[in-house]
């Protein structure tokens, strides 16, 4: 398989969003929920103060640009309500009082901005990830991109083949829906085409505005703990068939894997206010069944040397803190402590997403990881799917 990934470029949110901040908001706008007691142990049990938006909080709970008549319109509100027998003097403080209420923000209003964010951050990461390859944009051949929270037609992969004025025939594979595993779905898809031809360049940019699924309305208690969990970021890197002086990581293998009948576990879903992230409470179970097929493939893998082999580092997005705890718990004994302190480390300031995995490999190359360490990258998304790349440090 022999792929070689230059160190990446990672943009994090420019607006810091204190956990504290999101409490307040959520407090006050629903203090009878079911869970407002609650509430100050359920941030802090996330282990997040603070995160990166590309967009500042008070853009997310802003409301809506029309007011309570939006849906409906004025004119056909003023027919109902002069049949219903209101005077004409009625009719006008009616409207203008219902005028007067905030209306929330239209799925245009909530998504325009945070697509052009995800486009700015996502030139910059690339601008970056080519810098630190040494490499022009005129040197790239394949740009694979993905961009789950912010759909667009044409996409981000067109966004950024004129943002950086790419060659007219670099082939451009955008991966929309890859969510959660884009990090390492779009390295194993980067490794197969410089397998295929090894003068290939190919550019992985990734951007998600996970703050969109921000939803002031929604008083459940998983749109709380999405609300507490995201934070958006822009990452890329590049990929080379042989190895440059700027490699730092060469990807041996790729596994994925895919649990039946779990689709409904995690999902986002569109709706009158914008995009919702739906969490089941079943999903970090589903998400452990995962890694226990990854160690199985790392057995077998391995199966001839077993006692001589193991990653020296862990580079895994799996969603949350249980999981990270569940693949420490189920690692074998003789495998050294510390290697998910990279994973640990990200997460401590959000949930990335996709881009979550180019994250925690930059803390590791900032670190001074080891030449010959061995490398693991593990990334889950919704589907359940997950999919692994092994390798080694150069």
């Amino acid at each position: 398989m022999a792929a070689y990934l230059c160190p990446p470029a990672v943009i994090h949110g420019e607006y810091a969003v204190e956990t504290s901040q999101i409490v307040a908001e959520v407090r006050d706008r629903h203090p009878h929920a079911a869970w407002a007691p609650r509430i100050d142990g359920i941030a802090a049990s996330t282990g997040i103060e603070t995160r990166g938006w590309m967009l500042p909080l008070e853009t997310a709970v802003a409301p809506g640009n029309g007011g309570g008549l939006q849906a409906v319109g004025i004119g056909p509100a003023q027919e109902a309500l002069a049949r219903d027998g209101f005077s004409q003097q009625d009719v006008d403080r009616v409207i203008a009082a219902l005028e007067a209420i905030p209306a929330p923000q239209t799925v245009q209003e909530r998504t325009a901005p945070a697509w052009e964010a995800v486009q700015s951050y996502g030139e910059r990461a690339a601008r970056g990830a080519l810098q630190i390859a040494g490499l022009d944009a005129a040197d790239v051949d394949c740009l694979i991109t993905s961009h789950s929270t912010t759909p667009a037609l044409p996409g981000l992969d067109i966004a950024l083949a004129n943002r950086l004025s790419l060659r007219d025939d670099v082939m451009l594979l955008p991966a929309t829906q890859w969510a959660c595993i884009a990090g390492t779905r779009s390295l194993a898809l980067a490794a197969d085409l410089v397998a295929a031809d090894p003068e290939r360049v190919v550019l992985v940019v990734i951007a998600e505005a996970l703050s969109t699924t921000y939803q002031a309305a929604d008083d459940t208690l998983e749109s709380l703990i999405v609300r507490l969990l995201f934070a958006d970021t822009g990452v890329a890197a590049v990929v080379t068939g042989r190895p440059r002086r700027e490699s730092v990581l060469r990807l041996d293998a790729a596994w994925h894997h895919t649990l039946p009948g779990t689709h409904d576990l995690h999902r986002l879903e569109t709706r009158a206010d914008g995009t919702h992230f739906v969490m089941d409470r079943r999903g970090p179970r589903a998400v452990q069944e995962t890694v226990t097929a990854m160690w199985e493939w790392l057995r077998v893998r391995y199966q001839d040397d077993p006692d001589s082999w193991h990653p020296d580092v862990l580079l895994a997005h799996p969603g949350g803190t249980r999981v990270l705890e569940y693949m420490e718990q189920t690692m074998p004994d003789a495998w050294p402590s510390g290697l998910l302190d990279h994973s640990r480390d990200s997460y401590t300031s959000g949930n990335r997403g996709g881009a979550a995995v180019f994250d925690i490999l930059r803390r590791a190359y900032d670190a001074g990881q080891k030449s010959g360490s061995r490398a693991v990258l593990y990334a889950a998304a919704p589907g359940l799917t997950a999919t692994v790349l092994e390798g080694e440090w150069l």
